[in-house]
Parts: structure tokens; sequence; C-alpha cells
């Protein structure tokens, strides 16, 4: 399953909540540098779907906030 998220990085407080067209929006602590961020994203998406992290894996947009996500269940 292919899903989109929206990332927001170095920001206070996580969350993840699901927002207009199906597409999660995810407010990570770590900063987007050495892909930090985008592990966390793995993280937090894994945990959402109760999958393990490497069932996740980032399709498109590795450098920016908008990425498409492959999960296999």
């Amino acid at each position: 399953m292919r899903c989109r998220v929206r990332v927001s990085a170095d920001v206070r407080r996580e969350s993840l909540a699901e927002g207009k067209g199906g597409v999660l929006d995810i407010s990570v602590r770590e900063k987007a540098e050495r892909g930090e961020a985008n592990l966390r994203v793995r993280e937090l998406v894994a945990r959402h779907f109760g999958v393990s992290v490497k069932a996740v894996r980032i399709v498109t947009g590795h450098r920016g906030s908008s990425k498409t996500l492959e999960v296999i269940q």
C-alpha cells in the first residue's frame, strides 16, 4: 500500500494526523539532516499501521516535505 505524507521537521511536539485527501500530516522533533527526520517518519508510520520499520520505505521525496511511502503489510 502506498500513502502520501506531509512532514514538518524540527518541531517541539511530535504528531501524526490524517489530513485532507488521506494525506498523513506528520511532525517530528528531529532535524532534516543526515536522514534523521526520515527515519523518525518511518518509525511513526510503522507504528500507525502496526508493522515493522523495515516494512516502510520512502519511494519519493527523500529531500522534500511531501513524500510517498510504501507500507508492506
